[in-house]
């Protein structure tokens, strides 16, 4: 066989092998793309995004839209062609594995997860907005959760109401970790508590609750810092009661980041007039019960699938600002905010048309 029939031959074969190997050697990577935008004054599925009941609501029009991000499963293992691909799109992001789903964690996990910081943060968004209205809501610790196997185990329960740590009030989450941490692994710690079942069956009868008990409960060491700090085993967390009824319904959505937008969809419904003017507004950021807007994670990609619904106008928590503001999709104006009463009066100043002076991202 002549050399260069040979050498072309053998090239062939090496183009081949490695194109093969692109096709079916996986790499340690996730994909993360644009993913659905839904408008939260409007229909999902046929049903309100936003259901109110026992208060007075107003029509809205316009949008304010919350947006999402589309990830490969957990299972899913991309490879090397699919990886180039991704950090070649545009639109897509490339990420390591563990960056998603981080200690192995599986896709039900990861799921489970999400759900649950999407209901903390449909709580937080109601909280939130009843607070920018002025209206009251009623809030009190909970335990969130219980660590299986841990000294808490079988003696607290999920839903119970925290009055106190060995007589000391609990008037937020933080307070139980600090009061416990004061002791050493070993130590009893008194907790008196309110008892789930007591105290749903006194919001179902729209009473105070009448029983209380004392719970004892033996300290454990922490797996961390050297095993000195004191731990019961549970995750405190914050309940409320609403005035009225408030129902988000949004299936197949995780993760806290549409907090902000569900937030500004109820005070526009309990307001008179159109809070976005008619303008097609989306965003996102979490928030808090006091109303902090908090950075998000694949804020390019939820620009890139606000503007291809329609936005005109996108809310940036702040610490998203100057990744948001490298790549703007064209036509999109990115507003700055920090707080629920940020967005707010940026709000006001679409609807008057007054654009002049909306705080926008700037690339750093």
């Amino acid at each position: 066989m002549p050399r260069r029939t040979a050498t072309m031959l053998a090239s062939t074969l090496m183009l081949i092998a490695l194109l093969c190997a692109g096709v079916f050697l996986p790499v340690p990577y996730s994909e993360m793309s644009p993913g659905p935008t839904v408008n939260t004054l409007g229909d999902h599925d046929g049903e309100p995004v936003l259901h109110i009941e026992g208060r007075k609501t107003y029509p809205t029009d316009g949008h304010l839209n919350m947006t999402t991000v589309r990830v490969t499963s957990a299972d899913y293992r991309m490879n090397l062609v699919e990886a180039v691909y991704g950090w070649l799109a545009h639109d897509n992001k490339v990420v390591p594995h563990d960056t998603l789903y981080p200690d192995g964690k599986t896709e039900e996990q990861s799921t489970q997860e999400n759900a649950e910081e999407f209901s903390q943060s449909q709580e937080s968004a109601k909280v939130a907005a009843l607070k920018a209205l002025d209206v009251p809501v009623k809030s009190w610790v909970i335990v969130a959760s219980v660590v299986k196997g841990s000294p808490a185990e079988g003696k607290l329960h999920a839903g119970d109401v925290i009055k106190s740590v060995d007589g000391s009030a609990v008037r937020k989450p933080a307070d139980v970790a600090e009061l416990v941490t004061e002791h050493k692994p070993g130590d009893d710690v008194e907790f008196t508590i309110v008892p789930a079942k007591e105290q749903a069956a006194a919001e179902k009868e729209n009473r105070t609750p009448t029983r209380t008990e004392k719970v004892t409960i033996t300290t454990a060491a922490s797996d961390d810092a050297g095993g000195k700090r004191a731990i019961v085993g549970i995750a405190a967390g914050t309940d409320h009661t609403f005035p009225f009824s408030i129902d988000i319904k949004l299936a197949d959505v995780g993760g806290p980041s549409a907090g902000l937008m569900f937030a500004l969809g109820i005070y526009d419904k309990l307001t008179p007039g159109s809070l976005t003017g008619g303008a097609f507004v989306a965003g996102t950021g979490t928030i808090d019960d006091a109303g902090k807007v908090g950075p998000i994670g694949g804020i390019q990609m939820k620009t890139v699938g606000a503007r291809a619904k329609g936005a005109r106008y996108f809310l940036t928590p702040a610490d998203n600002c100057a990744a948001a503001a490298e790549d703007t999709p064209e036509g999109l104006t990115l507003i700055k905010v920090d707080t629920i009463d940020d967005a707010l009066e940026a709000m006001q100043d679409l609807g008057s048309g007054d654009t002049a002076d909306l705080p926008t991202c700037t690339a750093s």
